[in-house]
């Protein structure tokens, strides 16, 4: 997972980590522990993808998952990503999470975008100018959310 994770860092263009972290430190960070969970796709001994899945915050917070997404260069177009984003789903549901919220997508990642929106999910807000693009100067994060809970019972 480490040359994936390590080359979307450092590109600095989807996710809001340090391009500086160790692959120790990445670990640490992506490596949840359980209950939470972290999956890769993979190709025969080729890992084109992860994930990792968890409770978004303790407590009151609890119901709510969230998670992150990481499709290496060569494999993305090639449904990869949409394959972790519904293991999220499916794991999200079978634990009784009543919703996933994704804290920080950016503006500009328009292909995870498109992908979350095929899934059901919406766009809560944008934080505007809170991620740093490294072409595109300063763009919005978003706040994408999909209820899991079932569509209320229409009574009358």
């Amino acid at each position: 997972m480490w040359p994936i994770v390590h080359d979307i860092v450092t590109e600095q263009q989807t996710f809001a980590y340090d391009p500086y972290m160790s692959e120790h430190d990445a670990k640490r960070m992506w490596l949840v522990a359980a209950p939470a969970r972290v999956v890769v796709a993979a190709e025969a001994d080729r890992v084109l993808g992860t994930a990792n899945m968890y409770a978004n915050r303790p407590g009151p917070g609890s119901h709510v998952a969230s998670g992150s997404l990481m499709v290496a260069k060569d494999a993305r177009g090639k449904g990869v990503g949409r394959a972790l984003a519904t293991d999220m789903i499916t794991w999200a549901r079978g634990n009784g999470f009543a919703a996933i919220q994704f804290n920080a997508v950016v503006d500009t990642n328009t292909a995870a975008i498109s992908l979350y929106e095929s899934l059901g999910f919406s766009t809560l807000g944008t934080a505007p100018g809170a991620f740093r693009h490294p072409v595109l100067g300063d763009v919005g994060l978003r706040i994408m959310w999909l209820d899991l809970r079932p569509p209320a019972q229409v009574t009358g």
